[in-house]
Parts: C-alpha cells; structure tokens; sequence
C-alpha cells in the first residue's frame, strides 16, 4: 500500500450567500485553506467529519440570525489531478429573516406558567435564534428537574408564517413521572467516615430528585478541601421508571500532613516542626493541630481543634490554646521581641446555603521587650545607654576640651538634649506588658467550587476585631478579604482570578492609638510579591542613644555636627558635646492602612494530566500600606493614597505535595521607592502563591 502525501484545501467556496460575506462565513470553519500556522495546526487538511461539522456549524450561524428557512442545498469536494489539492464547494439558500411573533407553553404545566415563563430566552419581537430555543429547552428541564421530573422532556415547536416572516413558538412541556431517590452512595472515601459525606447531602434519600439539590450537594463535597474531586451518577433503578440511585465518587487527597517536619522560607529561614496539621482528622471531618515550630524569628506552640458540626444544623465551634515568642527584627520590623500567651473559643453559624456568621471570644497576655536601640515610636529617644555615665565635655576656647565631667540629674543635661528626654514612646506611656480581651465577628460568603486550588466562584469574609473595655488597651480591627474566579473567553482551562484585601485599624475609649505590634505589614508571599516580606509602608525613626563622650580635637564653627564614622556627634552652640546617635537605619514599622490587590491570569501546564494539584499563573499584585497619624520623623509614612501603591509583575507555581503546597515566583517590582526592599525570586513551603 502506498499511502502517498495529504493533500491540502487550496479553495473553500459558498455559493448563493448575499447576507453574509465569504470571510464572515469561513472565519467559523474548522477547515481552512493552507496558512502560515497550518503545518502546525493541520486546518488544511481535508476530513469527511470536519467538513460534516463546518456545514452543521454553517446552518447554525444562519439559524441563530434569523434565517428560518436556511438549507444547504449541494456540496461538491473535488480532488487536482496531481491529488495535492482538494476544492470545496456549498451551495446554500439563504431564505428570509424571521421574527418571534409570541411565546406560548403548552403541554402538562406541573409549575405555574409564571416560574416556567422566567426561564424562556425567546421573547416576542426578537429575532428568531435557534440556539435561544435549545437554551430555553434546557433551562425549562432543568427547572423541572429541580422539582423531581427528572425525565421530562421540553421541546420548541415553530409555526412559521411565511407571508408575515414571523413564527410563533410553542414550547411542549411532558413532565414524565416525578423521580424519586431510592439510594445515595458514595466511592472513593478510603479515610474519610460515611456519615461526613452525607452530611453534606442537599438530596435527601426517599424524596422527590432535585438536580439543583444533587449538584449542589457534589460542590459542597469538593468544597471540603479532602477531595481534588467528586463526580456524581444518576442511573434508574431496574423495573421503574420514577426511582433513581444518586452515586458519588470522590478522589481523596492531602488534607494535612502528621510527623516532624523541615521547611525553609525566605522570610523565616529554617523552619522546624513538630506537627498534626489535620483539617479531616481520622476521616471524621473534625480539624485539629498540634504544633511545636521553630524558626529563624518564632517559636509557636498551639494546639486547636474544631468541630464543624457542632451541632446537626451545622453550627461549628472551636478553640485554640498558643504560647508564642517572636523577634520582630529577624523579618524586616523594627527592633522588638513579644512573648505572648492567649486562648480562644469560636462558633461558626450557618445562615445561607453559602454564608456563615463567626464569633470567637480571645484573651492574651503579651509582653514586650525592647533593647537599647528600640526605635522611637515604641520607646521615647534621646536615652542613656544602659550602664553608661552621662558625660559633658566642656571647650577651652583653644580647640581643646578639658576632661569629662559626670553630670546629674539629667535637670542639669544641656536644656535642647533634657527636653527631648522627656518625650513618650508607646511603652513609656503604656508599660510593656498588655493583658488583652477580644470579641471577634466575622460574615464569609463563599461560592468556590473547591476548598483548595478553587477554579471557579467567589468568597469574600469581613471581620471585625474588637478588645472589650476590660482590656489595658482598647482598639479595634475592621478588614475584609475577597477573591473571584471566572473562566477566561474562548480559553476554557484559563482562569481569571482577582483578589483584595483591606484593613483598618484604630483606637476608642483610653487608648490614643492602634498599638505597634497590631500593626498592618505588606510584601511577600500572600501580599505584593517581588518585595520582601514585610518592607513595604511607614518607616521607624531610629533610636538617639547617649553614650559617653568621644575625644575630639575640633568643632564646626557653627556649632554643627562632626562625624566619626556612622555616629554622629552633636554639639551645643558653646561648644559642649551633647550626644551621638548609635543607630540610623529605619526600619519597617507597619500602618494601621492596609490596601492590597492582585489580578492573576492562571493557565495550565502542558503534559500534566490532574491540574486540581498544581497552579501556575501571571500576576500583576499592587499594595501598601498607610497610617493616619504618621509621626514627624517617619519615612515613607503616608494617609491613604493611591499614587504610593507598590506595583509587581511575574509568573507565579504552586504544587500541593504530601509535605503541604510549595510555592514559588518570579517577580519584577516596577515602581520600587527609596526605602522599598525589592526580592526577585521568592518560595516557601506552607502556603500557596
């Protein structure tokens, strides 16, 4: 046998079309004469079932404009006599445009004509669209269905009026049988218990078959965040015609992860674990965590647990226990340490199909501790130098300076350097030890289809966090946090995905401001990548400390402050050295602003089969964060203002692996400021991009 070469569509030709062009017509063929991408493509390749699909695709496009009467009256596909190039022609007869001159059901209506008139898209004076009629159809069985006639059948019946070109729909309603469920079942839940399955059934067993019910039912198990999957079957039962059985499947995957545990984070180092991070522990459906983690700025011991069906109506409740000490200055943040101490209890109460009310009820001790060169938003600045004498050098007139003299009390300090003494930091005004009750609301929507790497739908939480008048400091925090996911046109596995996130923070009753350590920070993972973790927003004003005085051998004229390498000495106009500042480096100190977003154009990777357990994407993220009471020495402190957003664009990749969802990105800062931190490549191990 001797195959010999493909030959390729030279010419494609529709004859007798006058409405429409010959351009506007091939542009919807799937076959298509040779082009630059056609080695690429093989669109030129002639196929018997491609072409039947092109004349099917033809008669539709007239169809749905109006053309009732459309016919393909001949096609000719002829062959060169070198058999390299194939001609095809379709001769058509276009016919006149229709309109709808009224919409009437007919048939055994089970619903009010009323409900069933909502769901026609075909309306009197419109222009006939046979693909307005099939969607009608569907939508009317649907909506049937939803009722239990899961085998009825809607069929759009036309009378045309050729003289008028108007057609009058008439659409056939045969409800069947009302179906009822006999049995739901469910496969492919190895771990997970039965019973947490079916209390997520939206279909009851015995009653009438909802399709509404049934598919709700399949998205509120994927939206568990145990399965990468659940698909649903509805066969009829042998010897009826009104029982059916509902079978899910479901395709369990890491929930978790149990054992000790090695990670690393650009922002936090080394991180080493002890940990059962469970959100389906044992197959019951209850979460629970135990942690004991240690890394390069924190050390944090937890233990949570929470029920989500409290309650049979699905109230959740739940409480966490957690001891955590962290150093600030290891990620970025000025220079502090907390110890804190706390407890917390929470319930959860369902109030829509996709929304829930939470209230959690907190208490925490935290104790602050500073070193000598704590910035002055937190501890009052000029100070003494732990340990060190207060020193005074007095001027000979000559360019010499006679031996230092001890100076006490600090009344007897020059009156510029004892003035500046007596300012107020944050803790010289409120101690540094803060017992804390808090009352935490929250409302969340969410419409996801999945609990993890969600692909379509929506969710949005607000939250406000309260601390009772008992607390020693009385603030509070507004923020709301929400993301949507919407298929991109024509590109069907691409994914459009928005996300926001806003904060506010202040202070009522006794309290002047929202304290320091409740601060909002932005950049890094989670925020607006390419920065670093943390950098981005209101700087510190950094620490003058006293210390004892330097040998000098001259002094400015003027008075001015002579250098001696990165500390600064200062003078008084006669002469007497006043102090030197140990430290100028500012460092991010947060806002109580907080205003972030990103858009995310998520694609899937070639050759890989399952996509539910890996993400990739182009982002574009923007944020900042503000304070409405910036001090007068803060740098890049700044009210709320849109003009100082920080902008960022890369590629971003997460993968959930039994160790928990790696991440990784590759970003490029594009509107970087004078104290901003740029991070080009960024990855962690815990979270996802």
């Amino acid at each position: 046998m001797d195959e010999g070469t493909v030959a390729a569509i030279k010419h494609i030709n529709v004859v007798g079309n006058e409405v429409f062009t010959d351009e506007e017509l091939q542009a919807e063929f799937e076959l298509q004469t040779t082009g630059w991408l056609s080695f690429f493509t093989n669109d030129d390749k002639y196929s018997k079932e491609k072409l039947t699909g092109d004349l099917e695709t033809l008669t539709s496009y007239y169809m749905d404009r109006g053309y009732l009467e459309f016919s393909i009256d001949s096609t000719q596909v002829s062959v060169s006599p070198n058999k390299k190039e194939v001609f095809i022609t379709a001769n058509i007869t276009e016919g006149e445009k229709f309109t709808v001159s009224s919409v009437d059901l007919s048939g055994d209506l089970v619903l009010p004509e009323d409900d069933l008139r909502r769901f026609l898209l075909v309306s009197e004076g419109q222009v006939f669209s046979q693909i307005m009629v099939t969607n009608s159809e569907e939508n009317l069985t649907r909506r049937l269905g939803d009722e239990g006639y899961n085998f009825a059948k809607v069929t759009g019946i036309p009378e045309v009026n050729d003289e008028k070109n108007t057609v009058a729909m008439k659409f056939f309603v045969d409800p069947g049988k009302r179906t009822y469920v006999r049995r739901i079942s469910f496969k492919g839940n190895q771990k997970t218990a039965d019973d947490v399955l079916r209390r997520e059934m939206r279909q009851m067993e015995s009653a009438p078959a909802s399709a509404a019910a049934i598919e709700q039912s399949r998205v509120r198990l994927e939206r568990l965040g145990y399965f990468s999957k659940a698909t649903v079957e509805t066969p009829g039962v042998a010897g009826y015609d009104d029982l059916i059985d509902v079978e899910y499947t479901v395709e369990e995957q890491s929930s978790g992860s149990i054992g000790a545990s090695i990670g690393f984070a650009q922002d936090a180092g080394i991180i080493l674990g002890l940990n059962l991070e469970q959100d389906n522990f044992m197959g019951t459906g209850k979460r629970i965590g135990v942690g004991l983690n240690s890394s390069r700025y924190q050390d944090f011991y937890n233990f949570s647990y929470t029920n989500p069906y409290f309650t049979e109506d699905g109230v959740s409740r739940g409480f966490n226990v957690f001891y955590r000490s962290t150093d600030l200055d290891e990620v970025n943040v000025a220079n502090y340490s907390t110890n804190t101490l706390g407890a917390a209890m929470n319930f959860g109460y369902p109030i829509k199909e996709t929304e829930r009310l939470g209230f959690s009820f907190g208490v925490a001790n935290t104790d602050i501790n500073t070193g000598q060169y704590a910035v002055q938003e937190i501890e009052a600045s000029p100070r003494l130098q732990d340990g060190v004498n207060w020193f005074v050098s007095n001027s000979n007139g000559d360019g010499t300076y006679s031996a230092p003299e001890v100076v006490q009390p600090i009344s007897d300090l020059p009156v510029d350097a004892a003035a500046v003494l007596n300012a107020q930091g944050f803790l010289d005004e409120n101690g540094n030890e803060f017992l804390n009750y808090t009352m935490t609301s929250s409302w969340t929507q969410s419409t996801l289809n999945r609990g993890r790497m969600a692909t379509r739908g929506a969710s949005q939480t607000v939250a406000l966090e309260v601390s009772v008048p008992l607390s020693d400091l009385e603030f509070y925090k507004l923020t709301y946090a929400g993301e949507i996911y919407f298929p991109v046109p024509v590109l069907d596995t691409w994914t459009f995905r928005l996300r926001t996130e806003l904060g506010y923070g202040g202070a009522y009753g006794g309290s002047d401001e929202l304290p320091f350590y409740e601060n909002f920070f932005a950049g890094g993972f989670g925020s607006v990548r390419g920065y670093e973790s943390n950098t981005l927003g209101p700087r510190s004003t950094p620490a003058d400390v006293y210390a004892a005085a330097l040998p000098v051998t001259a002094i400015d004229a003027d008075g001015n402050p002579t250098a001696f390498g990165n500390q600064y000495a200062y003078y008084t106009t006669d002469g007497k050295l006043v102090y030197y500042q140990i430290d100028d480096e500012v460092d991010p100190f947060g806002g109580n602003i907080l205003v972030e977003g990103s858009a995310e154009l998520l694609f899937p990777l070639p050759f890989i089969k399952d996509q539910s357990q890996i993400r990739t994407g182009f982002f574009l993220d923007a944020g900042n964060v503000f304070d409405d009471d910036c001090g007068e020495t803060q740098a890049a402190c700044y009210d709320l203002d849109f003009g100082e957003l920080r902008y960022s664009a890369g590629v971003g990749l997460t993968w959930i692996t039994g160790f928990g969802p790696m991440s990784f990105s590759l970003a490029k800062p594009l509107n970087s400021g004078d104290y901003d931190q740029e991070e080009v490549f960024q990855f962690t191990l815990g979270r996802g991009f």
